[in-house]
């Protein structure tokens, strides 16, 4: 399998994913907490983000700003 490092570690490419969803990730193309990996959007700004601003679908169970 192919290797990527992210976040310090070397990881198989599949085994690179959201925390959360579990969508696969690449390296470099997502955010980290507390040493775990997460996708972007929704899961990170969901999850760790600041509170009532979200323009990303599925943040906080509504609709945002971008009308879906």
């Amino acid at each position: 399998a192919e290797k990527v490092t992210s976040l310090g570690k070397d990881w198989h490419r599949p085994c690179l994913r959201c925390e959360k969803c579990n969508k696969t990730l690449t390296s470099g193309g997502h955010a980290e907490h507390d040493g775990k990996p997460y996708c972007n959007h929704p899961c990170y700004a969901a999850l760790f983000g600041p509170k009532g601003g979200c323009l990303w679908w599925g943040c906080g169970g509504s609709e945002g700003a971008r009308g879906r």
